[in-house]
């Protein structure tokens, strides 16, 4: 990549809701000397947030553009070694910001959790950032950083042991945290494409739908995403987790990747911990319920209508009490072809998707302009992205990443 470019790192989405935690977050820990620009369609509401900065940041440049102008967006790209994006829903507004960096070699990081979108950006751009350089990497929030190295870090710990390939793996989700208009509105808009498209269901609900090559895949019988409460290894019990259908599949996807580093016997779910005894089990169900519910509620015109007056517009989310009260962790417990079990665990302070997610989406965009990472470009995964580097930045930051042997 050239090296005379005017920017480190660009951020665009400066002016949304997790656009301004992310700049806050790079104005607080990006190292000196980092140079880093502001972007957004509005230069009016980027000053506006670029004055709300620590000092450091408010020098930084404002940058121009619209997600529908091609012309503004290969500048942008051209500007810069990494592009951070934060503007959604990824599958309305997000495709031509990911062809720009493809084609002019820049690196590239968004906060994506739809497969639909992440199935096009492959298709559009694999081969073409491959031979240019870039990186590019979705899903680099809490949808799916924790489980993806999480994971990660399991197969890298029984493989230096010599335990063997994983089998059956488990992630276990607990967190504390709340929507935002744009989460909400990235599910109405797939949803929305599967009502308008039918086949595209398919294509959302494969196992391995994000897979670099679905023939080659194992025929190993994965999770299903969705099913009523259940227990859990510890006895807690459990529901659907929102975020696996997303999750899930890019965690497959890293396995392929790296020649199913993981096990060709790999099997992944995700559920969520509701807790133990009546209460957790009253939960459980409660949760099963409402995610059957959701989706045709929001897909059926007079039930979507009257969810829209209730639930957060674009734009909004959480205060900064409860973004700070919020938490995450996520339990994956693994068995190898030895026998051996171990657990992995990653878990962080602050609200999932939008404090934690602030620091992670910081974090791996300043490691893809500062690192030295994997040789590897193409459309990626945190997993096959950024290797361990990202973890030791996580932990520096004060997230946890561990593993034990059970």
């Amino acid at each position: 990549m050239s090296s005379d470019r005017a920017h480190d790192l660009v951020l665009f989405g400066a002016s949304g809701f997790v656009g301004r935690l992310v700049a806050a977050y790079l104005a607080q820990h990006a190292p000196d000397g980092t140079r880093i620009a502001l972007a957004g369609r509005t230069r009016a509401k980027v000053e506006l947030v670029r004055a709300d900065l620590p000092e450091r940041g408010r020098s930084w440049p404002v940058l121009v553009a619209d997600s529908a102008d091609r012309a503004a967006l290969d500048e942008l790209a051209a500007s810069t070694r990494v592009l951070v994006t934060t503007v959604g829903p990824y599958a309305r507004y997000g495709l031509p910001l990911v062809e720009a960096c493809a084609r002019a070699g820049t690196h590239y990081a968004d906060l994506t959790g739809e497969v639909l979108f992440v199935r096009d950006a492959i298709d559009a751009t694999d081969e073409v950032a491959r031979s240019t350089g870039a990186r590019i990497v979705h899903a680099c929030g809490y949808d799916s950083i924790p489980s993806d190295l999480a994971v990660a870090e399991l197969a890298r710990r029984a493989a230096a042991d010599g335990a063997g390939a994983l089998t059956d793996v488990q992630a276990v989700a607990t967190a504390k945290g709340g929507f935002s208009g744009g989460t909400i509105d990235s599910l109405r808009t797939q949803l929305a494409a599967v009502k308008e498209r039918p086949e595209l269901r398919r294509v959302a609900g494969h196992p391995y739908a994000l897979s670099p090559d679905r023939a080659a895949e194992p025929a190993t019988r994965q999770p299903r995403d969705a099913g009523p409460p259940s227990r859990t290894a510890d006895g807690r019990w459990s529901a659907p987790f929102v975020m696996a259908p997303f999750n899930t599949r890019v965690v497959r996807r890293s396995n392929a990747l790296q020649d199913w580093a993981y096990g060709r016997g790999f099997s992944y779910g995700e559920v969520m911990a509701t807790g133990g005894g009546i209460t957790g089990a009253l939960t459980a169900a409660a949760v099963t319920g409402g995610l059957a519910a959701a989706v045709p509620a929001m897909s059926f015109g007079p039930t979507a209508a009257l969810l829209d007056k209730v639930l957060p517009a674009p734009g909004e989310g959480p205060d900064a009490q409860a973004r700070a009260a919020g938490f995450f962790r996520m339990a994956t417990t693994g068995t190898t072809e030895s026998g051996r079990r171990y657990r992995s665990v990653a878990a962080g302070k602050g609200d999932p998707g939008y404090a934690a997610t602030a620091v992670m989406l910081g974090e791996a965009g300043l490691s893809l302009a500062l690192d030295d990472l994997p040789d590897r470009a193409g459309s990626l995964t945190p997993a096959t992205a950024f290797g361990e580097v990202l973890v030791d930045r996580l932990r520096a930051a004060g997230h946890t990443y561990e593993v034990t042997e059970l």
